[in-house]
């Protein structure tokens, strides 16, 4: 096993940093990174906004549900789809792209791209010792985020990056068996078997929990997914994403 491997199986989420910021070469490798990442057609839809200044963090952290490591980190990444550069080349080459950076398709691509990039970033703040949480709270208040951050019409900030120097050490959750998330030829739909993983994921993750709390905790995955999809939230999504431009057609 490699260096890279071992650092991709060692990834724990890290909600407490300490009180130290991240060099300029540091953030810039990390951005370097990112951009490094895939990128459907060479369109790199996505842009990184980077947060160093404390009242817009305690801000952030407040727009995306009071979580205090949005604003306590190294350093705050807000990961966005970035379609915006791409109406100003239509500009630029004489071209009407409207059609085409309204589309869900491109809107799609935007959203991978950003991904993308950020597992890059995430991966290369790992591998210099730092630890890293993806806040996706940033979408609860999607419009006051886009608003605080000055972003223009064709962009959307899709999740942010909390990185910085781990003043904890957390376990490793363990992830859905193998089987279950790999398929080969065709997807298995064998419900009973499907079940069956499932609850035998279920023991695991409550042992996880129950260790990690010393028993005051022992809740199972399937629970929680139950309860958070029997109560939608953000479902005003759909609209302020048109209303940025995106996925009209």
């Amino acid at each position: 096993m490699n260096t890279t491997i071992e650092t991709l199986l060692s990834h724990r989420s890290i909600r407490k940093f300490q009180d130290k910021a991240l060099t300029e070469e540091q953030i810039k490798t990390i951005v370097e990174c990112a951009q490094a990442a895939s990128t459907s057609s060479f369109i790199q839809a996505y842009s990184i906004i980077g947060i160093k200044n404390i009242e817009t963090k305690k801000k952030l952290a407040e727009l995306a549900g009071n979580q205090p490591y949005v604003a306590e980190n190294g350093h705050f990444f807000v990961f966005c789809a970035d379609l915006h550069r791409h109406t100003l080349i239509g500009d630029l080459e004489n071209k009407d792209v409207t059609e085409s950076v309204e589309s869900t398709e491109k809107f799609m691509v935007a959203v991978i791209d950003a991904a993308l990039a950020a597992q890059n970033a995430t991966v290369a703040a790992e591998s210099l010792g730092l630890g890293i949480c993806y806040i996706g709270g940033l979408r609860t208040n999607i419009k006051e985020v886009t608003e605080l951050l000055h972003l223009p019409a064709n962009t959307i900030p899709l999740f942010g990056l909390a990185v910085g120097y781990p003043a904890q050490d957390t376990a490793i959750k363990p992830r859905l068996p193998y089987q279950h998330i790999y398929h080969e030829e065709s997807y298995q739909a064998d419900e009973t078997t499907y079940k069956k993983q499932l609850e035998e994921y279920n023991q695991t993750i409550s042992a996880y929990y129950h260790e990690r709390t010393q028993g005051k905790r022992a809740d199972t995955w399937s629970s929680q997914m139950a309860h958070m999809l029997s109560q939608p939230k953000r479902m005003n999504m759909k609209d302020f994403i048109h209303r940025q431009g995106f996925a009209k057609k």
